[in-house]
C-alpha cells in the first residue's frame, strides 16, 4: 500500500496568536470557519480540504515550509478584495506559463506569522 489514492484531507498552518490568525483566515481572506477548540486550534474549510490554524504547544517549535496555493477563477478581482482589506502582496498578479489553451497566474504574499502564501488563477485563452 502506498499514497497513490490519498487526497490531501487536512493542513496545518501555524500561528502565533489564535485570535490574530482566526481573524485573519476568517474574515480577511474569507475562508468559511468551521468550529474552534481554543485556545490553540481554528478549523477552516478551503474547498473540501480542512486547515488547522494553530498555535503550537509551549516548548513546540513552528515549522514553516510549504507554501498554500490558493485557486481562484478571477485572481484579479480577488487580488483587489484582499489588497484592500490590508494583505500585502509581494507583487501584482503575474504570468509564470502560458500554453495553447491557458494562462498560469499568480500573486505572492504571507500571512501575518510568515506563512507562505499565494493566489492562483488558470486563465483559458480565447477560441480554445
Amino acid at each position: 500500500m502506498n499514497l497513490a489514492d490519498a487526497k490531501v484531507a487536512q493542513l496545518l498552518v501555524p500561528v502565533g496568536d489564535f485570535d490574530k490568525g482566526v481573524a485573519f483566515y476568517r474574515d480577511t481572506l474569507g475562508i468559511p470557519f468551521l468550529f474552534a477548540a481554543p485556545p490553540q486550534m481554528a478549523f477552516f474549510n478551503c474547498g473540501g480540504v480542512r486547515l488547522l490554524v494553530g498555535v503550537m504547544p509551549s516548548g513546540q517549535e513552528a515549522q514553516r515550509g510549504s507554501a498554500i496555493y490558493f485557486q481562484v477563477p478571477d485572481i484579479h478581482a480577488v487580488f483587489s478584495t484582499l489588497k484592500d482589506k490590508g494583505v500585502a502582496f509581494k507583487a501584482e498578479p503575474h504570468l509564470v506559463h502560458r500554453t495553447p489553451q491557458s494562462e498560469l497566474w499568480l500573486a505572492e504574499f504571507t500571512d501575518p506569522d510568515g506563512n507562505q502564501l499565494a493566489l492562483m488563477s488558470e486563465i483559458a485563452l480565447n477560441g480554445t
